[in-house]
């Protein structure tokens, strides 16, 4: 259960003895800004994660009006369930699509008004390629973009008369939609409650599609919410303490599930000054939040750990202003982590699971770590401190080191917003993927493959241990070779044993979208969450 929030969470107390007297206008005014606070922080952790969607699946049907989508598939005329349509216009729908030049190619769109008898109808191009889930999800995300009911409309999904893969089912383009149709209004005046938009009715031949959307699939769309969510908080909000408390909610009353926290006692205690070291420098402590969900039995378990700093301001080393705001963000990897466990334990899977959540806030003071420290890991590496803007390394460093020694597990896999050099190398599409087995890698790509997410192996070798060698301390964490991401995912390496299976992951480039994808509006992603439990369900989930 969440324990209650703390007017200091927002205030702390200033160091200095004396106080300005404060006026009762003043008094009154932080009085109603603590409370409105509370009321927002309390009305999130009450709910876990932002409200979804609702979804009706019906049998397959023409509806006699109103509005509908329909997918197309490539093609110089209308076909099938297009083609079912133009005939009920009377040939206006097939007479405006060759007004338009619309084919139906991949991901393409025409919204048309008044096509007796139907008020709107949405096409969406679906290609010539049989339907595989990707493209499912991916119609339904652009259906979301044309049309998301705020009009007060109901939504008629037709999905019929299509050329699928096996396993597609109608319940992923639901899952399309609800990813699409992800907002985060909660601060803002005019506010949408998607949990009162009408509910969209998804008409197909599926028999299945309601309970594979309801059991499953809507659990998933819950736990990329969740990693979204925990990225678009302000960091005034969202902070180690309060992290932990919104996952605590979370997960709250679900089978097979164990949530706690190490505090910053705790990570001394246990030698986890690399982590430690990191947090030390803000008001607001560290933690290392720990979920295991245990439900597969005596199977050693999956762990993933997650980078979460739930503000990096640089430290000592600052950043510059620009685009700083963005470092609420810096929290990606823990919030995926998290939410891919969330996935699993609310569809019951049988699997053993574990998410590490290193969770800090790096801000620059007194207390904070210089450049030139030397700190010490848990596993008793030193560390010597080129730069307090490396810091997402330094609290893997303890998290995957805790990980494997606690929990001795199968796979050992880390996700991290660790470095502006992979967005350099490969851009906005493609997460970088390093480590030293290739069965974990080759797994890792074929379930991004799957799910829509791209992963691209980056090197990862001797010449890159090498590099993070220091002449004060065993490793160096930054400022030494290139290139910059295989020097990152060496410095996490250091601290998992050469025999342990594990994987990093470097999703720097694809956390953040600058414009809108058939299935994420622009914002944060949630990237990693769809590709990670895709890979649990294609290795480690049992029947």
């Amino acid at each position: 259960m969440a324990r209650p929030f703390c007017f200091d969470h927002f205030y702390p107390a200033r160091r200095s003895p004396r106080r300005r007297q404060r006026t009762t206008t003043q008094i009154d005014r932080e009085i109603a800004v603590k409370r409105f606070l509370l009321f927002i922080i309390f009305t999130f952790a009450a709910s876990g994660v932002s409200a979804q969607r609702a979804f009706e699946f019906a049998a397959f049907d023409i509806p006699e009006a109103g509005s509908i989508v329909i997918p197309v598939e490539e093609g110089e005329s209308l076909a099938g369930l297009a083609l079912k349509i133009d005939t009920l216009t009377e040939g206006a729908l097939s007479a405006a699509v060759e007004e338009a030049s619309f084919t139906g190619a991949l991901q393409t769109s025409l919204t048309l008004y008044g096509v007796h008898p139907f008020s709107r109808i949405d096409l969406v191009g679906i290609g010539s390629e049989p339907v595989d889930r990707v493209t499912a999800q991916n119609f339904g995300g652009l259906a979301a973009s044309l049309n998301d009911g705020t009009s007060g409309a109901p939504v008629n999904v037709l999905w019929g008369e299509i050329d699928m893969r096996e396993g597609v089912s109608a319940a992923h383009v639901a899952l399309g939609y609800q990813l699409r149709s992800y907002r985060f209004d909660r601060y803002q005046a005019e506010r949408v409650d998607s949990a009162e938009l009408p509910v969209v009715r998804v008409l197909s031949d599926d028999t299945s599609a309601a309970e594979h959307f309801n059991g499953d699939l809507k659990h998933l769309a819950e736990g990329i919410y969740m990693a979204r969510d925990f990225s678009s908080e302000p960091a005034n909000l969202m902070y180690p303490e309060a992290f932990v408390e919104h996952a605590q909610a979370a997960f709250q009353g679900l089978d097979n599930v164990t949530v706690r926290a190490l505090d910053e006692n705790e990570l001394q205690r246990l030698g986890m000054g690399s982590h430690y070291g990191v947090g030390k420098g803000s008001e607001r402590p560290p933690r290392l939040l720990i979920i295991e969900y245990m439900a597969g039995g005596d199977t050693a378990p999956v762990v993933l750990a997650g980078k979460g700093i739930t503000f990096d301001s640089g430290g000592l080393s600052l950043k510059t202003g620009d685009n700083m705001w963005m470092m609420k963000g810096d929290l990606g990897g823990a919030g995926v982590v998290t939410g891919t466990v969330l996935a699993a334990a609310k569809r019951g899977e049988k699997i053993n699971l574990v998410a590490l959540a290193a969770l800090a806030e790096n801000m620059p003071s007194g207390g904070a770590n210089r450049p030139g420290d030397v700190v010490t890991a848990m596993s008793g590496t030193t560390i010597e401190i080129r730069s307090t803007d490396a810091e997402g390394r330094l609290v893997l460093a303890d998290a995957v080191y805790y990980g494997a020694q606690e929990y001795k597990p199968s796979v050992l896999i880390d996700v991290a917003t660790l470095t502006g050099s992979v967005g350099g190398a490969l851009g906005d599409e493609y997460a970088g993927i390093f480590g030293r087995h290739d069965g974990i890698i080759e797994d890792l790509t074929a379930a991004s493959r799957a799910a829509g997410e791209n992963v691209w192996r980056l090197p990862l070798d001797a010449s890159h241990f090498e590099q993070i060698k220091s002449a004060y301390a065993d490793v160096i964490n930054s400022g030494v070779g290139s290139p910059g991401a295989s020097v990152g995912a060496a410095f996490i390496g250091t601290f998992v044993d050469e025999n342990q299976v594990w994987a990093h992951l470097d999703i720097a480039g694809v956390d953040y979208y600058e414009k809108d994808t058939p299935t994420t509006p622009k914002g944060y992603s949630g990237w990693g969450v769809l590709t990670l439990d895709q890979y649990l369900r294609d290795h480690h989930a049992s029947e």
